[in-house]
């Protein structure tokens, strides 16, 4: 099937401005339709990614953003270009219907309100590919959609909403990562892979899926506690002695919880982890902090809720965590 799309493009020249163009894309639609739910700062991004090849891509938003994006366009900008994409978008899943690809990728502190929305999308073919923070969000999301229907992943990007109708992502790690719990590289991680590739986003296959999420669950719930708790970005505290030592400290912790849950962590995920912060102080910023700022809820239960829970599970002790959930507890809700 060939499908026409419309494309905006703006690049970066040599003088530092954007110059813009309109392309007019014939592809031949890779045979997936797809569904975000969830057309934010993450989901908007790999959503308009998906579109601007010719994927046929629904995009479930709601309020200010969802009418921008069905007035104008998803606008997406990356650090040398941006462009516009024209696809469906709703807030009511059941005028979408069932897909094959479906990317979960709201805050999990919206599940309760989302997943049964998100029922209308799931037919005995839909895969739900869970791109969201936390170790077991994905067990919540079969829960409710099926065993057999979501498939695990970690959606590794720094990206922000820009304002209604457009999404921005910056610096240069870009990446999703899926798998199976067993560790088979299945069809449809084959087929989800190349959907993703042909998009211009790195998708890789992991054979060991737990221990994937705990790798990015380590620097995420670090990120996100510490800097939640500090009302301050890594890029103002890692210079000061006193506040990298917290970080540092609350990676250990989270990595010596997962080793006691029986995950498979690199010997050296810490001191990856802590060189991935220093390269890349500039763009790091935590959602949660983000939220925090903003008034809106926060991801607390999945993120540092998650370690202490596990640390109780496996008898190991987290002060750290057990210090930034206590101080973050009453304000989960927004302010």
């Amino acid at each position: 099937m060939a499908r026409t799309v419309a494309v905006r493009v703006t690049w970066a020249t040599a003088a530092g401005l954007l110059r813009p163009s309109v392309h007019r894309i014939h592809r031949r639609t890779p045979g997936m339709r797809i569904a975000v739910m969830g057309a934010g700062s993450t989901g908007g991004y790999f959503g308009g990614m998906l579109a601007r090849v010719g994927n046929d891509v629904a995009l479930i938003a709601r309020g200010a953003h969802l009418d921008a994006i069905l007035k104008k366009g998803l606008r997406v900008v990356r650090d040398d270009e941006e462009f516009t994409v024209q696809c469906q978008a709703s807030d009511d899943p059941s005028k979408i219907g069932p897909v094959d690809l479906a990317l979960l990728c709201v805050k999990t502190y919206q599940n309760d309100v989302a997943l049964p929305m998100m029922r209308r999308l799931v037919g005995p073919e839909t895969t739900v590919l869970c791109l969201q923070n936390g170790i077991d969000s994905y067990r919540t999301a079969a829960k409710a959609l099926g065993e057999t229907a979501v498939l695990p992943g970690a959606a590794f990007i720094e990206a922000s909403v820009l304002g209604p109708g457009a999404v921005r992502q910056t610096g240069s790690v870009v990446r999703i990562v899926m798998g199976e719990e067993d560790g088979i590289e299945s069809q449809r991680c084959r087929a989800i892979r190349e959907t993703l590739v042909q998009a211009g986003i790195p998708g890789e296959i992991s054979s060991d899926i737990r221990a994937s999420l705990w790798g990015k669950f380590l620097f995420i719930a670090t990120m996100a506690g510490v800097t939640t708790m500090a009302r301050a970005t890594l890029a103002e505290l890692m210079p000061q002695a006193h506040w990298r030592n917290v970080v540092l400290a609350c990676l250990a912790e989270i990595d010596a919880v997962g080793r006691a849950n029986g995950v498979n962590l690199p010997e050296d995920m810490v001191a990856n982890t802590t060189s991935y912060i220093e390269e890349h102080l500039p763009d790091l910023q935590a959602s949660m902090h983000t939220d925090l700022m903003a008034g809106r809820p926060l991801e607390l239960e999945a993120l540092n809720g998650a370690v202490v829970r596990a640390g109780r599970d496996a008898g190991v002790a987290t002060p750290i965590n057990d210090v930034i959930y206590a101080m973050l507890k009453s304000l989960e809700n927004g302010s």
